[in-house]
């Protein structure tokens, strides 16, 4: 008969996420509500803006106590950080302003291709291509914000990877840190430099090389990088190349998770490349599709089991299988072709923005009512003109 010892151990094992040495494991989640945002370029970044749009009506939105993100849920987050302190919450724990002060900056950027242009930049003219797409970033969204201008709480938290550790890089307001190579408290790292170095989505945006030669590194129990040369350039890429749906700064911490998965999925080939150059791109899209995957079902898993209150909705997801008898009209062919916008930072026209965001919010909504509040009534299209045909 197993021990009650061995059975933690096999209930952490089947965890969502990577337990690391300096992880206490018999300390309960305390800080209440956590929010993953995953990647997908502007499809993410449009489809989790529906969502949040629907967490805000719930009220939900004000009570989180972090916000995880990745990739082009970077984008969004970034953007609701910086305006955080625009937004007052009324006696329903709804944030006023958050229609006009966080949905048009998002759609805005929307309408610009920036990642060709990065490509190009880098190419031809001075500085990296992940440095072209935070100046883009800059120009667009971000101003000369830095990580010092996120709000206390909720604590926004910008997932990278970094390749020379291979392991997760976490900027925030508080501390700019990787649990090998140590932590920058307090960083006054540029907002665009954070978030362009979580949606450099490789091979083509990847890396993005950070100076922080003269940041006053603090070494912690379990660094084991804490040389110059891990410390003074970093060359970090995607947030999702190690956590694709946001959960590890999330799921340690909070009681209650709510995912929203608007992730990319691999298509099917029948004659796949032999090069050597496509084979090895199709081979990281087989890795980070089982990832991927893998991550979900144990998120799900941790659901069901009551490791974690909370729910996850995707892009993919059909609203028939939630069960509700009134859920927001979303015939699941049309939900799957929104969810075929290619991973791009590419334009998109004001109709495709707007069934996004609709199919994000629907999603939201049925999870959200499912899974978190029964007692929550059926919300509304944002655009209700658009629908999703």
């Amino acid at each position: 008969m197993a021990s009650e010892s061995d059975s933690v151990k096999v209930a952490m094992a089947a965890e969502p996420v990577r337990w690391l040495p300096v992880d206490d494991r018999e300390q309960a989640p305390d800080e209440g509500l956590g929010l993953c945002l995953s990647g997908g370029g502007y499809r993410a970044m449009l489809f989790h803006l529906g969502a949040l749009w629907r967490l805000n009506e719930a009220g939900l939105l004000h009570r989180a106590d972090r916000v995880s993100s990745v990739s082009g849920g970077s984008i969004v987050a970034a953007t609701l950080a910086l305006r955080w302190h625009q937004l007052e919450a009324d006696e329903q724990g709804v944030l006023r302003g958050f229609v006009d002060q966080v949905v048009p900056p998002v759609r805005a950027v929307a309408r610009h291709t920036i990642d060709e242009a990065a490509i190009a930049g880098g190419l031809v003219a001075p500085g990296s291509i992940g440095e072209h797409l935070a100046a883009a970033y800059r120009r667009h969204l971000f101003g000369d914000a830095t990580l010092q201008d996120l709000p206390d709480t909720p604590r926004f938290i910008i997932n990278a990877t970094n390749l020379a550790s291979g392991a997760l890089f976490r900027f925030s307001r508080r501390a700019a840190a990787d649990w090998r190579v140590g932590r920058v408290d307090a960083p006054a790292i540029a907002l665009a430099d954070a978030v362009a170095a979580s949606s450099a989505f490789p091979p083509f945006l990847s890396p993005f090389p950070l100076d922080l030669s003269r940041a006053a590194w603090r070494t912690e129990p379990g660094n084991d990088l804490t040389g110059a040369e891990f410390r003074e350039e970093l060359t970090l890429t995607d947030g999702g190349v190690y956590d694709n749906l946001g959960l590890e700064t999330v799921w340690k911490r909070c009681a209650t998770v709510l995912v929203s998965d608007a992730g990319g999925h691999m298509t099917q080939d029948a004659h796949p490349p032999h090069d050597w150059p496509r084979q090895s791109i199709r081979v990281l899209h087989v890795i980070d599709n089982q990832v991927r995957d893998l991550r979900k079902r144990q998120a799900v898993a941790g659901f069901v089991s009551g490791q974690r209150a909370g729910t996850y909705w995707g892009i993919r997801s059909d609203v028939a299988d939630y069960g509700l008898p009134d859920a927001l009209p979303c015939p699941h062919e049309q939900t799957m072709a929104l969810a075929e916008v290619p991973t791009r930072l590419a334009a998109l026209d004001d109709a495709l923005q707007e069934r996004l965001i609709n199919w994000g919010y629907a999603a939201c909504d049925v999870a959200v009512r499912r899974w978190v509040r029964s007692s929550l009534a059926r919300g509304s299209f944002p655009y209700p003109q658009r629908l999703l045909a």
